[in-house]
């Protein structure tokens, strides 16, 4: 289970998504997440589901390797379209005492686990496409405009990009403990929710310990090299939007407008 989280991992490959600046894909991201919350018919899910296979496929990333990220959180989606299911009023399917599956209700699920989908696939992409230094740099130069307001933009993005960065450096962690766990008897399958939850105390204290210390090598290796925070800091390459990007900019542009119109249309 803890392998197949993919958040934050970065896919090594050439391909037309890996050579866009990161400014466009931080936007682009921003662009399909706002997207996806304003649909609100299935057809409309439909054009964003084609809009992400199209993308996954120039990212050269393999599909299963994207499919993997969702087993982590299918129960999140399972219990979330469970709730959906049996807390909306409406037409009334089945009923049996206080439990009762509606026509709204199934509607709703199924809006919310394939929206559930498309944003954990397409938030993936951002990390699966960009290193996590260009992603320091794009989200930067975004925040940068606000920076006159006082806004630490430097550090902000710094902070994000550590964050998504240390998702699959603590989950490496999780595993090594938990087979150093198993290696000495300690059984996480059997027993129930309970039982499972206190079963895993020998790993959540041990991992809380090593992100401390993964935490501290970190500080010592920035300041080791000097690192004083973004004023007066220069970049070994600078990126500029090329023609490419502004083609994707357009792209995105269509796509948000298709989706905008989606909720508004009656068909």
């Amino acid at each position: 289970m803890i392998k197949d989280i993919t958040l934050g991992q970065y896919y090594p490959v050439e391909s037309p998504i890996h050579r866009l600046e990161a400014r466009t894909k931080v936007l682009g991201v921003f662009a399909y997440l706002v997207g996806l919350f304003l649909v609100n018919k299935l057809w409309g899910f439909a054009i964003a589901a084609v809009a992400v296979g199209i993308v996954i496929k120039l990212s050269r990333v393999p599909f299963s390797y994207m499919v993997r990220g969702l087993k982590a959180i299918v129960l999140i989606i399972a219990f979330t379209m469970v709730l959906n299911i049996f807390m909306m009023d409406g037409t009334i399917l089945w009923q049996w005492k206080f439990l009762k599956i509606t026509y709204e209700g199934l509607y709703r699920a199924a809006f919310m686990g394939i929206r559930l989908v498309l944003l954990i696939i397409g938030t993936s992409l951002l990390t699966f496409c960009t290193k996590p230094t260009e992603l320091t740099d794009g989200i930067e130069k975004l925040l940068s405009p606000f920076s006159r307001l006082g806004l630490p933009a430097h550090e902000i993005a710094l902070m994000m990009t550590i964050a998504l960065r240390f998702i699959p450096v603590l989950m490496d962690e999780a595993d090594k403990i938990m087979k150093a766990q198993q290696s000495r008897g300690a059984d996480f399958e059997s027993g129930n929710i309970i039982q499972r939850a206190k079963s895993m105390i020998p790993i959540i204290v041990p991992l809380f310990v090593s992100s401390f210390r993964i935490a501290g090598d970190l500080a010592l290796a920035m300041e080791a090299r000097c690192y004083r925070g973004g004023n007066g800091r220069t970049k070994l390459n600078e990126t500029r939007f090329e023609k490419r990007d502004v083609v994707a900019a357009l792209m995105l542009i269509i796509f948000l407008g298709v989706l905008v119109a989606s909720r508004f249309l009656t068909i």
